[in-house]
């Protein structure tokens, strides 16, 4: 039996949440990870906790690692839907409009839902928020499942 490429489990230091994880630390996931997944209805909430190696000069979050959780969240959303599994689907497209600043060191909450999923394709939305902040950013994807 082959090893899983990412870990999905609760996590004991974030109840109520899933720990998704890749287990191959030397790839561009383990630079926002570990992502923690809770659904709540019809929304996946995927966490993040930025920390200055995720800043910018106005050491804010940096805009290009918004984007990597952004589609990265897609993934764990999508594995919290219970609609792929690890690996199986690819990113056709990510829009996304950036409206506030995020502050590292607090956690970053990816709130996704799935706006229709067809043989092939999964079409999502979601927002970026932290507690107390007006929103962080909007965005949609895209993602082909992989046959």
């Amino acid at each position: 039996m082959t090893t899983p490429l990412f870990t999905y489990d609760d996590d004991p230091a974030e109840p109520g949440w899933k720990r998704w994880q890749f287990r191959d630390a030397t790839r561009f996931n383990a630079f926002i990870e570990p992502l923690f997944v809770r659904m709540e209805g019809e929304v996946a909430r995927v966490r993040m906790h930025p920390e200055r190696r995720h800043s910018n000069m106005r050491d804010a979050v940096h805009g290009g690692a918004l984007l990597g959780f952004m589609d990265v969240a897609l993934f764990a959303a999508s594995r919290g839907f219970g609609v792929i599994g690890a690996g199986g689907a690819v990113t056709l497209d990510l829009s996304a409009q950036f409206i506030g600043a995020g502050r590292w060191g607090e956690p970053l909450e990816a709130r996704i839902e799935l706006l229709r999923e067809t043989g092939r394709m999964l079409f999502l939305r979601g927002l970026v928020v932290q507690d107390g902040q007006p929103t962080i950013a909007s965005f949609t994807g895209t993602l082909r499942k992989m046959g």
